[in-house]
């Protein structure tokens, strides 16, 4: 039986997601991708057509995954609010977890991506601003249960909240991957989980 038919595609999008997310687009080399997919060029080129492609495959997979890992979390919580405050806990976790890396692939990418990669970066584009939109659309359900307080200030409309939100995301995740102290990622995460409580109305 061909070798194509035999590989299981989405144990392969796996291993490349992590593959680029630990060393990047850049850095990962096609022989990175066949060693770590064990698969022939062939074979990677009719499963997923190029190296762009199957990167932005792993960014799509990653992204989902992200969501996934956050609605799941919201659920969990009656009050927007709270379930905001305990999805940044969770991140404050980064540097006790196994992961390729602790920064955002999408961030990571963001960064790394130019002008001869402009489908992808693109793509990391739109995927981050779905991540931002939840962000909003959370803090817009808040202010419409009444949580918010003061919800005319424009400081506290949920595009504002919500870009702010993303960005202190972004930041803590690259901190977590500096080299130091676990306790001062948690400390970083409590910090901002209760600003975001803090927004409560008393």
């Amino acid at each position: 039986m061909p070798r194509a038919t035999l590989h299981n595609r989405q144990d392969s999008l796996d291993r490349a997601l992590n593959l680029f997310w630990q060393k990047g687009f850049h850095a990962t080399s096609l022989k990175d991708i066949e060693r770590t997919l064990d698969m022939r060029p062939g074979s990677i080129y009719a499963a997923f057509g190029s190296k762009d492609g199957l990167f932005q495959e792993a960014l799509d997979c990653y992204a989902t995954r992200s969501l996934r890992e956050m609605e799941i979390i919201m659920a969990s919580h009656d009050s927007p609010l709270d379930a905001l405050a305990a999805y940044i806990r969770q991140l404050g976790c980064l540097r006790d977890k196994e992961v390729p890396s602790r920064a955002c692939m999408l961030a990571k990418s963001l960064l790394e991506l130019g002008e001869r990669e402009q489908a992808a970066r693109d793509k990391v584009e739109t995927l981050l601003a779905g991540m931002e939109a939840r962000f909003r659309q959370a803090f817009a359900n808040a202010r419409d249960a009444g949580e918010l307080v003061d919800p005319e200030r424009p400081a506290h409309q949920p595009e504002r909240l919500g870009r702010r939100l993303q960005a202190e995301v972004m930041g803590l995740r690259a901190y977590a991957q500096r080299e130091g102290d676990s306790e001062i990622v948690h400390q970083l995460a409590e910090d901002i989980a209760q600003d975001i409580e803090a927004l409560r109305v008393s």
